[in-house]
């Protein structure tokens, strides 16, 4: 029986208008270039979003209104590099908590609680690897109140109607009275959106064109990563940021292990990720459309981008 990804590839690349999930970007190296990426200077959202965690820690705390100890379950940790300033705060405020980072990356969970043994040792951390839908379903069972994180705009990462759907099952495996953190990135200037998915380092098209590496080495596909290239677009108007893989010739693409043929034509286009931009008043919507209540906005100082507080 094929694996979701082999799914997902057949459905994705015999579209009429072929698609892959941004999901997928995501193995070890994926996950690796995506470091790198959030460390381009022109890539705004790690310092917004580290700003709001490293001065406004306090604040966020204060506003959970937790009593007695808490679980802080992270979903899709990466690294933890913007967490640790919060996880910082909690450890030498000794406030009485439990961190459960959750990312499908092994190589990422490893080197995450390695990093924060050694920096934060009296950290109580309950890694998780695997998908934080499937695993977040103990969530319930805990008996103490969670403060959920889905930190770095990854919501941005879904169209409407999926991130409507995400946002109710997140809602559905939460109690009464647990939190949501989760980051927006928000709508500026389209020349600073437009530099930061379309460097000019080239990372961001390694990052992009590690997936077709990925069906090389785990389907046994042939993709000749010279014969593809890399483009994106912003809307300003709809907030969308739509990134592509265009073949670069007329090819046909042999898929050994699903046993398929897939043809490009010239110039053809492979869609792989959606990240949207949000005004306020469409964060607001979103809470109230998944059954949430939003506590508070918590901005940077040049309001790229907010870090927002729901309660379910």
């Amino acid at each position: 029986m094929l694996d979701t990804f082999a799914q997902d590839v057949i459905k994705g690349l015999t579209a009429e208008n072929k698609f892959l999930s941004s999901k997928y970007f995501y193995d070890d190296n994926g996950s690796r270039i995506f470091q790198e990426i959030m460390n381009m200077p022109d890539y705004y959202l790690t310092d917004a979003e580290f700003e709001i965690l490293s001065l406004q820690s306090g604040k966020i705390i204060d506003a959970l209104k937790f009593s007695g100890p808490f679980n802080i379950v992270e979903l899709g940790a990466g690294d933890g590099f913007k967490t640790f300033k919060l996880l910082e705060y909690l450890v030498t405020k000794e406030i009485d908590f439990y961190y459960v980072p959750i990312d499908i990356s092994q190589e990422a969970i490893d080197v995450l609680n390695k990093n924060l043994k050694n920096r934060l040792p009296s950290l109580k951390i309950k890694p998780k690897v695997g998908d934080y839908f499937e695993i977040l379903k103990d969530n319930r069972k805990s008996k103490y109140p969670s403060l959920l994180l889905f930190l770095g705009s990854n919501i941005g990462n879904y169209p409407d109607q999926k991130s409507n759907e995400l946002l109710n099952l997140l809602n559905k495996n939460m109690k009464s009275g647990d939190k949501l953190l989760i980051g927006f990135d928000l709508k500026k200037n389209p020349i600073t959106i437009h530099n930061a998915y379309f460097d000019k380092y080239g990372i961001t098209k390694r990052f992009n064109l590690n997936l077709l590496l990925r069906m090389n080495k785990e389907l046994g596909a042939d993709f000749k990563i010279d014969d593809f290239d890399f483009y994106c677009h912003y809307n300003p108007l709809t907030g969308d940021v739509k990134s592509y893989i265009i073949s670069l010739r007329k090819q046909i693409v042999n898929i050994e292990a699903l046993k398929i043929k897939v043809d490009f034509e010239y110039n053809e286009l492979i869609w792989t990720e959606l990240s949207r931009k949000f005004a306020i008043k469409d964060i607001n919507d979103m809470a109230i459309q998944s059954n949430f209540k939003l506590n508070h906005n918590f901005l940077d100082c040049k309001h790229y981008f907010t870090d927002s507080l729901w309660e379910k």
